[in-house]
């Protein structure tokens, strides 16, 4: 026995040093694959318990093991999740996700930066589990073709062709725009806080553009629209009878600004706490899209994350 506390504290303190190098990166590439902040959350706990479990004479490359873990378990994920989604009551938006915090790595490029917006999450549902995988482990993880055939048992020359299908199917509907400074955004969010606090519809009406679209995520538990709506008057109705109803659901009624999935947008509280998120999509002008999840399942992420600035 003697000697083995000592190889445990080491091996302990390796996988401490494993987890804070690698978390962030893991958690990154399971939320985008997932749509899921808390799903992300628990596959990266998993991969961890399993790397505890192998010999590390089995391991070449902590990080290439680590992300083939993780890769594999939201493939398997994603192929139960595939029923769920097809029962799921309503629209279905992936867990928003707080992310003021852009010194973290994951955050260094434009690519990382612009896939965890809603409107790209929501893009990647197009495609099968193993396009998304292959597509996201090389457009926006950088990860070689040779490195991706490792992670998920395929040929180099597999997972190009993979790359290449998954990227055509994501541009004939990606649409081609560039993201206002974030004081454009900045400001578009305030005019729409107070238009919304006051109840002033014409305010509404200059802030939203004319083809603007909403979806609503109440997963059957909380009402919102059951399809998207399209088109500015469509929305203002919505959001004028949202107004007049919901101060008498939810007392104390109000909105702060903040940045969800790499946009501004904001979160809505009641006296008993969070109650909904909406991110936005905007030109530098006007809102063209807003996202707004309400089912409560969705919220227990941001919940944590918002929770120490409170």
């Amino acid at each position: 026995m003697k000697g083995k506390p000592g190889k445990f504290m080491e091996q302990q303190e390796q996988l401490r040093q494993l987890y804070q190098d690698y978390y962030s990166l893991l958690f990154a590439i399971a939320y985008r694959m997932l749509g899921s902040a808390s799903d992300a959350e628990d596959i990266v706990q998993e991969c961890y318990l399993r790397y505890a479990q192998t010999s590390n004479k089995e391991i070449r490359s902590p990080k290439s093991y680590l992300t083939t873990i993780v890769t594999h378990l939201c493939l398997d994920k994603l192929k139960s999740a595939q029923q769920q989604r097809e029962q799921y009551v309503g629209v279905w938006l992936p867990e928003p996700l707080l992310t003021t915090e852009t010194e973290e790595p994951t955050w260094l490029t434009v690519e990382q930066h612009e896939s965890v917006s809603v409107a790209f999450l929501l893009l990647l549902e197009r495609l099968t589990p193993y396009e998304r995988a292959v597509f996201l482990l090389r457009e926006v993880f950088s990860y070689s073709y040779e490195e991706i055939a490792e992670i998920v048992d395929k040929s180099a020359i597999y997972c190009r062709q993979i790359f290449h299908q998954a990227k055509t199917h994501l541009s004939e509907k990606q649409q081609r725009f560039t993201p206002p400074s974030k004081e454009a955004q900045q400001r578009l969010v305030e005019r729409f806080i107070a238009a919304s606090e006051h109840g002033e519809m014409q305010a509404l009406t200059s802030v939203l553009a004319q083809d603007v679209s909403w979806w609503g995520d109440g997963g059957g538990k909380v009402y919102a629209a059951p399809y998207p709506l399209h088109g500015r008057e469509r929305v203002l109705k919505l959001l004028q009878g949202l107004l007049r109803k919901v101060p008498d659901w939810y007392p104390g009624l109000h909105f702060t600004a903040t940045t969800l999935n790499g946009r501004a947008g904001v979160l809505a509280w009641s006296e008993t706490g969070l109650i909904g998120t909406i991110a936005f999509e905007m030109t530098e002008e006007q809102i063209l899209g807003m996202y707004e999840v309400l089912n409560p399942d969705k919220l227990i992420y941001i919940q944590q994350q918002v929770r120490p600035s409170r």
